[in-house]
């Protein structure tokens, strides 16, 4: 039986936004007849927030904070503490200084368990400044500029690029990969953030080799939902290796 295992944010929902509702109800019934997992940099207190309780508690599992928080139920059955290295926090805030995007909302650099979000403009940023550092980041490539300069100072660390404004930093190897190891059998992954870089991109490269597994890039929750209405189920196979 093919496991479905679903990218958040850009995938099922808009960026940080709440799932449409007419998609909700659809995705409510697809849980019920296939075997579903999340996966997301989010905590589990934020996908509530954008996708319902009722999805979260419906689905297999929700792998929170890229695998590092596990929740089955509404319940945490297992999670990761990891806390950042002082370098690489004092290594954020002076990026925070130099960025030639100057508007600041607050809630720079958010610990979760097992990762760190790091965001130049905030994760207190409304829509209209979500859309300014939008168009900011595509003109100049900001976060994957920090994100290769992270990497080439913290070998021993990740940065990778996530959702619409942020970083996920992580310990190397703790990112979306493990997720492949915990769940058994055939994986068919939607994600939009596949391309190298991309914190969908580790978890789409765990499970490229596999002949009974594939990787779906989307480029919103739209077309999420046009692939699932098409078929309703996909064969594994024919799905395989498509990005």
């Amino acid at each position: 039986m093919t496991n479905y295992i679903f990218d958040v944010d850009g995938t099922l929902t808009p960026s940080r936004g709440k799932m449409d509702e007419n998609f909700r109800k659809f995705f409510l019934k697809f849980i019920k007849e296939n075997t579903v997992y999340l996966v997301t940099g989010s905590d589990y207190y934020k996908t509530v927030e954008q996708v319902s309780t009722e999805v979260t508690e419906s689905v297999e599992k929700c792998f929170n904070c890229s695998g590092n928080s596990v929740w089955k139920n509404g319940r945490e059955i297992s999670t990761n503490v990891w806390v950042i290295p002082h370098e690489a926090k004092q290594w954020m805030k002076i990026k925070l200084t130099e960025s030639e995007f100057s508007l600041r909302t607050g809630n720079h650099i958010e610990e979760r368990p097992g990762l760190v979000n790091f965001s130049t403009i905030g994760r207190g940023c409304n829509l209209e400044q979500r859309h300014l550092y939008v168009d900011f980041d595509n003109k100049t490539n900001e976060r994957e500029i920090l994100a290769k300069e992270f990497n080439e100072l913290f070998p021993d660390l990740r940065a990778q690029v996530a959702g619409e404004t942020g970083l996920d930093i992580i310990p190397a190897g703790k990112d979306k990969r493990q997720v492949a190891n915990m769940v058994e059998g055939p994986i068919l992954f939607f994600g939009d953030k596949m391309d190298y870089g991309g914190n969908d991109y580790p978890l789409k490269a765990a499970i490229t080799d596999r002949t009974d597994s594939g990787a779906i890039k989307v480029r919103d929750w739209q077309h999420t939902q046009k692939y699932l209405q098409q078929a309703q189920i996909f064969n594994v196979h024919d799905a395989a290796g498509m990005v």
